[in-house]
């Protein structure tokens, strides 16, 4: 069955517009479910944890939805091992806290320069605080892949963290995450997984990864700014979390700080309700569990991005001038996210990018705080890249519009 492209557009009021979102790694359009959602929490359940009256019971059960909803996304075992928070950032800097208490100095943590800072800055900071080893894993400039035999040689029995990204949300590659975690877990360390930027593409199964933590933000998968946690539950129960004192001590409510984003909660729920509506438009079958319902949408999104993607790469290939940062073989595309980044003889990223929304395509440029493969890549003094990331809906002529005005201006160069 053809991917049914009208319909998903018809589930985001934004696209209304006319505009063409190409800014998707920093944050998708929302679904017509996360509004409905939030709105009727807003009107209906607004109100505090833990009340003795209709409204704070009401919202308590969508807070208990959102929670079960996440869990079935991610594939966790239980509602118990999601936790809710500002955002992904916010959530590592909260973990790396905990797990600080369990460093000792000249443990080690590793990091990869493919990593937006938010997986990288956490840990660096918990290093200097507990007198750590902070060890960083290169990658490989000619199609920004990770160098898994620097990985290797760089884990000893003295690392005890492992950060690494699911997706890199500057170059779009999707990393060997399963490997990570097999070489983590083989000397004893934690392994903890940013998967912002590959959440929105395709489904996760945190069981069969075998991951310790992972984190996303429903923001990237077409919901509310809000940010999601998982973790094994023995290591959430496990850890000291730095919070009030009249706060409930179990998972996860020890590590949601303050009154949660409630109504946030309520969108990411919506966010699960449009993945579940996906599901029957593309294939119905209403004896399907909401697991496999989120696995089979996320699972047909991502076979029609990959021709999205394709075309994409392949159309920027014919551009004079234009270089492409990362992998480009159409015979590794799976290996990859539809988020790619390229440069283009005469155009500063900046310029390029505004030119570009001038005519109504929304792009970025610069680092997107993947600051560390910028630099490797020699382009951060000369402002980055110019990024395009497609989500499924977008369309084959959206593509093809991009690719035409980038031939325009491949032909005329601007001062940098």
């Amino acid at each position: 069955m053809p991917f049914p492209i009208e319909q998903v557009r018809a589930q985001f009021p934004a696209l209304a517009s006319g505009a063409v979102f190409f800014d998707n790694p920093g944050g998708t359009q929302v679904a017509r479910h996360v509004v409905e959602r939030m709105s009727d929490y807003l009107i209906r359940t607004n109100a505090n944890h833990g009340g003795a009256f209709p409204t704070s019971a009401a919202s308590d059960l969508v807070s208990d939805l959102a929670h079960a909803a996440l869990a079935d996304l991610l594939g966790a075992r239980s509602p118990a091992e999601i936790v809710f928070g500002q955002n992904m950032t916010t959530l590592t800097f909260t973990l790396s806290r905990a797990l600080g208490r369990l460093l000792a100095p000249g443990d080690e943590i590793i990091v990869t320069r493919l990593d937006h800072d938010a997986n990288v800055s956490p840990w660096r900071l918990l290093a200097e605080d507990r007198g750590a080893v902070l060890k960083w894993v290169d990658f490989r400039p000619e199609d920004c892949t990770l160098d898994m035999a620097d990985f290797e040689s760089q884990i000893s029995d003295r690392t005890k963290i492992v950060a690494c990204g699911y997706a890199s949300n500057a170059v779009g590659t999707i990393n060997d995450i399963a490997a990570v975690v097999q070489m983590a877990h083989a000397v004893g360390a934690l392994c903890y997984v940013d998967a912002v930027q590959y959440a929105p593409h395709g489904p996760i199964d945190v069981q069969a990864l075998d991951c310790d933590f992972l984190a996303c933000s429903a923001y990237k998968f077409f919901g509310p700014h809000v940010g999601i946690l998982y973790g094994k539950y023995d290591l959430l129960d496990r850890l000291r979390a730095y919070k009030v004192r009249p706060a409930d001590d179990r998972p996860p409510a020890k590590f949601e700080t303050g009154t949660p984003n409630f109504e946030g909660q309520a969108g990411a729920l919506g966010a699960i309700e449009y993945f579940e509506w996906l599901a029957q438009a593309v294939a119905p079958d209403p004896a399907l569990s909401r697991r496999a319902a989120l696995v089979g949408a996320l699972t047909a999104l991502q076979d029609y991005e990959r021709g999205l993607g394709a075309r994409l790469i392949a159309g920027l290939q014919s551009i004079p001038g234009l270089k492409i940062w990362g992998l480009t073989d159409a015979a590794r595309l799976a290996q990859r996210v539809p988020t790619v980044s390229f440069t283009l003889a005469g155009w500063h990223p900046r310029r390029l990018a505004e030119a570009l929304g001038a005519q109504g395509l929304y792009v970025w440029d610069g680092n997107y705080y993947a600051i560390a493969v910028t630099e490797k890549l020699g382009l951060e003094d000369q402002g980055g890249m110019l990024r395009v990331g497609l989500a499924h809906y977008n369309t084959p002529a959206e593509v093809d519009r991009l690719l035409d005005l980038l031939h325009g201006l491949a032909r005329s160069p601007a001062s940098p």
